[in-house]
């Protein structure tokens, strides 16, 4: 069959996600469907591929076959032998190894509520990610969706004077930033030094289309050289522009789903769902090529 990548709202002509079909993930891809699954990531930076019955293996293929993967190690509070996954998998569901939704004062869970605040996945990494590609095993009877923001529309519709004064903003990004926004604060002496705040650029350019984008996350925390206060204040304001009805999409998960989206030019969130019902999604996650401080301002 011939990959064919419609978008979901085809009268937004800025509209960002686009569905998949013709493609069967549990399969080895071509050269071919490679790059076409990369141009559909670049011209439209969240792609949702419906009714794909892939087992673990299958969905890790599918990510090694588009680039090098990165390894969820000591990005939340898990420990290794309360694992579900191999660290090639993030697990971002709500369950303990065995497989039982965590109680709801549980702390791992707790910390865990920090991914339904608007983020960037990694950009608390200094080489943050590319792609995340979550795959839908089991869904709550309600909630649960992911919204999703785009990044590239947002920047296009700053003023210029906005763009020249971000062009060449430097960000300080760590999960103790998102998470004391929703009142986690309970850091061990080793959480603290693990989640050292990383530096990232506020504006990132997409190698493949030369297109601009804002880079935003909860885990965006300070601005060089701005005070505190204000850069908190500055980058609220901003989140807020960019996830304006109109950057927003709202996927509402069908077991079997496997939607993937690109890091640099969206930002998304997890929404609420019965905290007793299992919500079992797990992520495989494509690396970024370098910190983003290295990139040349255009």
């Amino acid at each position: 069959m011939t990959i064919d990548i419609r978008p979901i709202d085809p009268a937004n002509r800025a509209f960002f996600a686009g569905v998949v079909s013709g493609l069967d993930l549990g399969l080895p891809l071509s050269k071919e469907e490679v790059a076409a699954v990369h141009a559909g990531m670049d011209q439209f930076g969240v792609l949702v591929f419906h009714d794909q019955k892939i087992d673990d293996a299958q969905q890790l293929a599918f990510t090694q076959s588009l680039g090098d993967i990165e390894h969820a190690i000591g990005t939340s509070l898990r420990a290794a032998n309360e694992a579900r996954l191999p660290t090639t998998f993030a697990d971002v569901s709500n369950l303990d190894k065995n497989d039982k939704p965590y109680p709801r004062d549980d702390r791992r869970r707790l910390f865990a509520i920090g991914n339904r605040l608007w983020h960037s996945d990694s950009s608390f990494k200094a080489i943050p990610a590319k792609y995340s590609l979550l795959h839908a095993i089991s869904i709550p009877s309600k909630g649960g969706d992911t919204q999703f923001a785009y990044m590239r529309a947002a920047y296009d519709a700053l003023d210029e004077e906005t763009k020249e004064e971000v062009e060449d903003m430097v960000c300080e990004h760590s999960q103790m930033f998102s998470r004391q926004l929703i009142g986690f604060t309970d850091f061990t002496d080793e959480e603290r030094e693990r989640f050292k705040p990383v530096l990232q650029r506020m504006v990132r350019t997409l190698p493949a289309t030369g297109s601009k984008s804002l880079y935003l996350s909860s885990h965006a925390g300070g601005i060089v050289g701005w005070p505190m206060p204000e850069a908190r204040g500055y980058l609220r304001d901003l989140v807020e522009r960019a996830t304006q009805r109109e950057f927003v999409y709202t996927h509402k998960w069908r077991v079997d789903d496997l939607v993937m989206w690109d890091n640099r030019q969206t930002m998304h969130r997890a929404r609420p769902f019965p905290a007793h019902e299992p919500r079992d999604v797990r992520r495989t996650t494509l690396m970024g090529v370098g910190p983003t401080t290295e990139q040349v301002s255009a």
